[in-house]
């Protein structure tokens, strides 16, 4: 039996952390912390249908969306358990407008929280795989006062840590600090993430891209002109590419992680700032795929480059194999030029 089958999460962030005499232990701790709410949330995810946790609630998230019940469930699960262990100074999730402070009666810590309790909810009616997407940060101001703006808007390449957890025929949870990207699965006969994906390697090229296609009357010129050079015949390239989209950002940038691919969600004539939110969603993806060798653009500029101004701030994405993501940079900025 492999040894990697004895690896709990757990252990093997205290071993990571071993090999840094700075450590003090509390990354590890924060990072079980959230490995807790993964199971409780999965777990729920796994009885929606049993229970009354699917549909919506009747209301809106600070971005006009529809609020699924098990969004709301998850967003409160994660602030349950990420408030009171003394590590964070403030949090945002998507579903909510403002910084969520600590409570007073709680110590506060010397990290912040930025998080998309439930990526892709708009498939949970139908059973499609959905995912938590997290990102953690050292604060930048004094560690005695609440968590601030400043702390927050911290370029991506401030990132500690970053991941996410996908919820589907598995629940497994990726994440790096930087050092090596590792895939846990949640082993259900005794609950615990068990060591699955070892020191993940992105491909530098593939055959698979990820887009909403049903968008191309909107797109720009350039990518419009990229999506076509991937579907013409080339056997010197290796084209044409196969099409492979979920519509959960988390499933597909998972699957494109360990077999390769190129995933876009671009800005269009509708969305000139694109639609995905930087903070709790580009950014950590673009840690982890960085870190395993992929590149994450958008289109122009390295995503963890760019310096955020609000919260909630949008970018268009594309992220994946490297010289996938080199290529559709081409395209676009050969368009831009002209």
């Amino acid at each position: 039996m492999s040894k990697t089958q004895f690896m709990t999460l757990a252990r093997h962030i205290i071993e990571g952390e071993k090999r840094h005499p700075e450590a003090t232990g509390e990354l590890s701790r924060l990072l079980s912390d959230l490995s807790l709410a993964a199971k409780v949330i999965s777990l729920e995810v796994n009885k929606a249908g049993l229970v009354d946790i699917l549909g919506y609630t009747g209301d809106n998230n600070v971005h006009g969306e529809k609020v699924k019940k098990l969004d709301v469930f998850a967003h409160n699960i994660l602030i349950r358990a990420m408030d009171h262990g003394g590590h964070f100074c403030a949090m945002v999730s998507e579903e909510e407008e403002e910084i969520i402070h600590i409570p007073a009666k709680h110590k506060i810590g010397k990290y912040v929280l930025l998080f998309d309790p439930l990526d892709g909810s708009s498939n949970i009616d139908v059973n499609n795989s959905i995912g938590t997407i997290f990102s953690i940060y050292k604060r930048i101001t004094p560690d005695d006062k609440p968590g601030t703006h400043e702390d927050l808007l911290q370029k991506g390449i401030k990132q500690v840590a970053a991941g996410y957890v996908l919820y589907g025929s598995s629940t497994i949870l990726v994440y790096t600090t930087g050092e090596g990207v590792y895939g846990f699965t949640l082993d259900p006969s005794f609950g615990e993430f068990l060591l699955s994906h070892d020191d993940i390697k992105i491909p530098k090229k593939s055959r698979i891209y990820s887009i909403n296609e049903g968008n191309y009357l909107y797109w720009h010129s350039g990518l419009k002109k990229y999506i076509k050079y991937l579907q013409e015949e080339d056997e010197k390239t290796d084209r044409p590419y196969s099409s492979r989209y979920v519509g959960s950002m988390v499933a597909d940038i998972h699957r494109n992680l360990i077999y390769g691919g190129i995933f876009m969600y671009p800005s269009d004539h509708r969305h000139p700032k694109g639609k995905l939110r930087l903070m709790y969603e580009c950014n950590p993806m673009s840690f982890i795929v960085e870190v395993a060798g992929g590149r994450a653009s958008d289109g122009e500029q390295r995503i963890m480059e760019i310096q955020p101004t609000s919260l909630h701030e949008r970018t268009p994405l594309f992220i994946g194999s490297e010289e996938d993501v080199k290529m559709v940079e081409q395209f676009i900025i050969q368009e831009l030029v002209k």
